[in-house]
């Protein structure tokens, strides 16, 4: 009968080679990236603004680099929907997607956002002005003094 050879406890064990290394908890398609938070979002919403028209899923799908599914397109179209960034109306069996403002206007609306969900709106806009730029505090004063459009 062969018995296992004594351990050596005294000497820390030999850091695993490649061949003996367990294999990885996460397993990555070769060749496969994985796109940073929001951009899929960021390049369907480009892909909107430049068509200037609205697009089915399949459309926008048709537009994208790669391979993304159907429904990858449709649960981000849904996404931005909900984020009230997309408008959509009825074309067949599919909805049409488009843009409610231009990438200026996004900004705008991202911008009243914050500050609605806070309580203090003139700490936050004082704090917001006093990290302008001069030239950009020279831009907001002139058009303060000249009168908001309010077509935006």
């Amino acid at each position: 009968m062969e018995t296992a050879p004594p351990v050596d406890t005294a000497t820390p064990a030999a850091a695993p080679t490649a061949a003996t290394a367990a294999p990885p908890a996460v397993v990555v398609r070769q060749g496969a990236r994985r796109r940073a938070s929001g951009a899929l979002e960021g390049e369907v919403l480009a892909a909107l603004q430049r068509a200037g028209a609205p697009l089915t899923p399949r459309e926008v799908q048709s537009t994208l680099p790669g391979e993304l599914t159907y429904s990858t397109v449709v649960t981000i179209l849904s996404r931005l929907h909900a984020k009230e960034v997309l408008t959509r109306t009825p074309r067949g069996r599919a909805y049409a997607y488009a843009p409610l403002t231009d990438e200026a206007g996004l900004a705008a609306r991202r911008m009243l956002k914050v500050l609605d969900g806070r309580a203090d709106r003139e700490v936050v806009l004082t704090r917001f002005v006093d990290g302008l730029t001069d030239q950009d505090a020279e831009l907001l004063r002139r058009l303060l003094a000249d009168g908001l459009p309010r077509a935006w």
